[in-house]
């Protein structure tokens, strides 16, 4: 792989040649779009600049009913990949990383650059976007939407740490990251403009900090800013995410999932 700056040009080289080996290594999980370092996720610029060069370099084909660059066409799975497809209109994207034991269930769709590690489960209606990382054991829910960040490619893409339960329809975008055993209840929305209170330790997380391990979020609402008068005088709520309590026995178990679904 091409060790210049990420802010330098891709030669003709990497054109060629470059990208091919980094969607290879990222099917493979040779490579991550997004490593976590010192106790944060960075970005690997190298491998999103590689990414945005393929789509650059691929050219319109048709592929049966669809029609999609030619180099990043969906992946097919054997049985000795001991991944669990299940038929009815999923797809997972080349370039995209798909660990041993991991089901996805349809319809589904997994887009490149994401790594999705061991055993987690992807639900019915579940969007894992470009460059998103999902961690072992992870419950993405149905109806589950996970954002994707390409550009800027310095970005941090949305991630979702071990054993972590995504509850059905909640969306995460914009680089939003979720702690190990983290649980996100059904329907909260996270973004960084979506204010998250720790209700138990009485805070308010800073803007783009981690969801804590072992928090339980559920949505929430609070009152109108003080500087919008009229939203004010007619009782308006905002959005907002509500750590109510940390994961205990009690939660743990009402989260185990069924081994026989496997």
């Amino acid at each position: 792989m091409d060790r210049r700056n990420s802010t330098e040009l891709i030669d003709h080289e990497t054109k060629t040649t470059g990208w091919e080996q980094t969607i290879r290594d990222l099917e493979t999980g040779k490579v991550r779009s997004a490593a976590k370092t010192n106790g944060r996720w960075v970005a690997n610029t190298e491998v999103k600049l590689a990414i945005l060069e393929a789509f650059r370099a691929g050219k319109m084909t048709e592929h049966g009913a669809f029609v999609d660059k030619h180099n990043l066409l969906p992946q097919q799975f054997t049985l000795d990949r001991n991944v669990r497809v299940v038929p009815g209109g999923t797809s997972v994207r080349c370039g995209s990383y798909i660990a041993p034991g991991v089901i996805i269930m349809p319809p589904s769709y997994v887009n490149i650059g994401a790594y999705v590690d061991e055993e987690t489960m992807i639900d019915s209606h579940v969007l894992v976007g470009s460059c998103a990382q999902i961690g072992k054991r992870v419950h993405l829910s149905a109806g589950v939407q996970i954002g994707g960040v390409l550009e800027p490619v310095n970005e941090a893409p949305v991630i979702v740490e071990d054993d972590a339960f995504i509850g059905a329809g909640s969306v995460l975008v914009e680089g939003v990251q979720v702690s190990r055993r983290a649980v996100i209840a059904p329907g909260v929305k996270l973004s960084r403009s979506v204010p998250v209170y720790d209700c138990v330790n009485e805070r308010r997380l800073d803007p783009g900090e981690p969801i804590p391990e072992d928090a339980v979020v559920v949505p929430g609402s609070r009152p109108a800013s003080d500087n919008l008068a009229w939203a004010r005088r007619h009782n308006l709520q905002i959005s907002c995410a509500l750590i109510i309590k940390y994961r205990d026995e009690k939660s743990n178990a009402s989260l185990e999932l069924e081994d026989a679904l496997r």
